[in-house]
C-alpha cells in the first residue's frame, strides 16, 4: 500500500513502538504538527544520514501536545508505528512549507528463533558488566522485541538504519547477536587494559621466583 504523507527528516532512527519526545521549532514543522493534530493524521521520519536522505523511515503518530510556547514552538510526545520505504520525496508538499513524499509500508514478520532472546540477554549482561554499568541493565519483558533494545546496544546510526531495514524479527535479532559478539571481546580487553594502566607506577609487592 502506498500513501502520500508529511515528512520530517531527522538524523535519528525511530523504531516501531518507540516513544519519542520532540521539540518543534522550525516554521515548516510547526505547520506539519498543527495539521497532523487538527486532522488526526500521521507523519513520517525518514532517516537522514551523512550521505543524504535514506530510503527508509518510520510512520509516527502524535500522542499528545505537551506544551505550546509563546513563540509557537511545541513539545510533543510521539510513537513509532510502522516502517516505510520512501518512493518519492518532495522538499515541499503541495501548498505546504514542509516536505512530503509517497511511501510504501513494509510488512514485518515476527519469527524470532528459539534461544535468540536468551542469548541476547546473556551477552547484554556481560557487556554491561564489563562496562561497569550493571545498574543500567534493561528490565525487559520475556517477550521483548529487537526494537525494544536497539538504542541500548552502542549501535551507530548507520547500524540502527540497517536494523530498521530488516523485515524479519529473526534477522534483526541475529544482527544484534552478531554485534554483541563482535564488541564484547573488545570492551573486555579495553577494561583489562585500563586496569593494567592504573597499576603502572604503583609500588608492587612481588614475590621472586624460587630457583
Amino acid at each position: 500500500m502506498t500513501r502520500f504523507i508529511p515528512l520530517f527528516p531527522l538524523n535519528i532512527v525511530a523504531f516501531p513502538g518507540e516513544k519519542l519526545n520532540l521539540h518543534i521549532f522550525e516554521p515548516r514543522y510547526k505547520q506539519l504538527v498543527l495539521e497532523c493534530l487538527e486532522q488526526q493524521t500521521t507523519f513520517g521520519i525518514p532517516v537522514y544520514l551523512e550521505k543524504g536522505l535514506g530510503k527508509y523511515g518510520t510512520e509516527i503518530k502524535i500522542l499528545s501536545l505537551e506544551k505550546k510556547h509563546p513563540n509557537g514552538e511545541m513539545d510533543i510526545k510521539t510513537q513509532g508505528l510502522r516502517v516505510f520505504k520512501l518512493l518519492e520525496f518532495q522538499r515541499q508538499a503541495p501548498g505546504r512549507l514542509y516536505p512530503g513524499g509517497e511511501v510504501e509500508y513494509l510488512e514485518t514478520v515476527q519469527d524470532e528463533e528459539t534461544g535468540q532472546r536468551e542469548n541476547i540477554l546473556e551477552l547484554l549482561r556481560k557487556l554491561y558488566g564489563a562496562l561497569g554499568i550493571q545498574s543500567l541493565m534493561l528490565k525487559l519483558p520475556k517477550n521483548f522485541l529487537s526494537y525494544d533494545i536497539a538504542h541500548h546496544l552502542g549501535f551507530s546510526i548507520e547500524q540502527e538504519y540497517q536494523l530498521l531495514q530488516c523485515l524479519k524479527e529473526s534477522d534483526r535479532m541475529e544482527y544484534i547477536l552478531e554485534h554483541l559478539r563482535a564488541i564484547l571481546p573488545v570492551v573486555q580487553e579495553t577494561e583489562r587494559l585500563k586496569e593494567r594502566v592504573k597499576l603502572n607506577g604503583h609500588f608492587k609487592h612481588l614475590s621472586p621466583p624460587n630457583f
